[in-house]
């Protein structure tokens, strides 16, 4: 069926529209103007009040068919949906235009020149950066992002006057349909691959194969376009070789800096000191990408400097929870093998003289395979007290086998890293600590199956 432009598209269903970035989606294409319907087998908050709010949230949770009528002009699909999904098998019976996600922000931007921000790591944190930097100095934007920034209600924004559109192109697949990472599908004109380290082995089973999909970015940058890439990342360097002389190639490296008494503050070319509020080498760098990027759309120097000290980073990225004179609590989302490390290398160095306690929870299908596991080694060695959590129930829910504690230790290569399976035990543990000049890190894209973070703050900061 022939391609509509979205903003001739008056009714849209959303198929599992309480996911993160799609419930998003709904309530972008609702205050545009839009006929929005949505299912899905399960909405948790926030999305759950979200929808209600706006009027969106279904009836009933579960799928369907019936809800998908001729005269629906199209269906976007998330990545939460299967591909025998009833919803769906009806929509393509019928005929009906089916976008997944990365489909849909293309088509809604296809007049629009699009950044698209790309990397294992440090994509969100990057796209954060250049929206706050744009929205300090007033320019029209339109924006597609992975995580609730501070100032943004919605982490999606479509509309028909703004010029650019920043998105964060996640390397993951478009749909259940579509076996294309979505950063395939955003055709951009300024692309930033920030890092390659391998990921979601349950699509990409090797690291070549991972690694590829990243050289097929870069390829895909158009004449006259624009390839920003870290410079010391030794898998990066592999697929940003300059191969086209009609693209502009540019690498970055950390921002220069000076860290005093927990404070971080960059060096501008005029040895003139910037505050800034995040720290560590991967935001350093994710700075320096921000930059570049602002720099081409006419954000001069001074400008970004200016912006950027009124930046608090993006939700559970290295999030500040509670600090007191000696002790500090964090989250971040890190799961990684690559942002582990770098998380908890950056938090040791921003305050060397206080003990460090991090947890990590493994919680995504590559974390708790065994054959990546191995990637894990060295990557938990800069913490004093480094502990790993994991609940049996969840290798169970995504068919994994067991994975005995001592596997995950050895894994780590760390003889006294700390393993728990029970959260009242993790949570015991954390108690007992003796938090005297000493920092919490506390990493997942879980949440540590309920563990009161807030409670344990109180503590650690007295």
């Amino acid at each position: 069926m022939t391609s509509a432009a979205p903003s001739s598209l008056y009714r849209l269903h959303l198929i599992a529209t309480g996911g993160s970035i799609m419930h998003n989606l709904a309530l972008a294409l609702h205050r545009r103007g839009a006929h929005v319907t949505g299912s899905d087998d399960e909405i948790f908050e926030p999305a759950k009040s979200r929808l209600a709010a706006a009027g969106l949230l279904p009836e009933a949770e579960g799928w369907f068919p019936k809800k998908i009528t001729a005269d629906l002009d199209a269906v976007i699909v998330g990545m939460h949906a299967r591909p025998d999904n009833p919803e769906l098998l009806r929509a393509q019976e019928l005929g009906l235009r089916v976008y997944s996600f990365p489909e849909f922000i293309y088509e809604a931007s296809k007049d629009k020149q699009r950044i698209v921000i790309g990397g294992s790591h440090g994509k969100t944190s990057i796209t954060s950066l250049i929206l706050h930097v744009l929205r300090y100095h007033g320019r029209k934007f339109d924006y597609a992002v992975g995580a609730q920034l501070e100032g943004f209600e919605l982490m999606v924004q479509l509309t028909d006057d703004a010029p650019i559109i920043i998105i964060e192109g996640d390397e993951y697949l478009a749909s259940p349909i579509d076996r294309r990472p979505k950063f395939h599908l955003y055709q951009h004109h300024i692309g930033v691959i920030s890092g390659i380290s391998w990921d979601h082995i349950n699509v990409f089973p090797t690291e070549e194969i991972y690694r590829e999909q990243f050289r097929i970015f870069a390829e895909m940058t158009p004449k006259a376009g624009v390839l920003i890439y870290d410079r010391d990342d030794e898998q990066t360097q592999l697929v940003t070789v300059p191969s086209s002389p009609d693209v502009k190639y540019i690498g970055y490296g950390p921002h220069e800096n000076v860290v005093r008494d927990g404070q971080t503050f960059l060096v501008t070319k005029k040895d003139e000191e910037v505050p800034v509020k995040i720290f560590g080498e991967h935001n350093l760098r994710n700075i320096s990408a921000a930059k570049e990027v602002c720099k081409q759309l006419g954000i001069k120097g001074k400008e970004f400097y200016e912006a950027l000290g009124s930046f608090k980073g993006a939700a559970r990225r290295l999030e500040l929870v509670r600090e007191g004179e000696g002790s500090v609590v964090y989250k971040d989302f890190a799961h990684a093998p690559s942002k582990l490390k770098a998380t908890a290398t950056a938090f040791k160095k921003q305050f060397p003289k206080r003990r460090l306690v991090a947890c990590l929870e493994l919680h995504t299908f590559s974390s708790l395979n065994p054959e990546f596991l191995p990637q894990y080694a060295h990557t938990f060695d800069a913490p004093d007290v480094a502990v790993v959590y994991f609940n049996p129930a969840v290798l169970a829910h995504k068919r994994l086998p067991a994975l005995p504690p001592e596997a995950v230790q050895a894994a780590f290569q760390r003889p006294d890293l700390r393993v728990f399976t029970d959260s009242r035990e993790l949570a015991d543990f954390l108690h007992a600590q003796n938090w005297a000049d000493t920092n919490l890190l506390m990493m997942s894209s879980g949440t540590f199956d309920g563990l009161d973070l807030a409670r344990l703050a109180e503590e650690v900061v007295r």
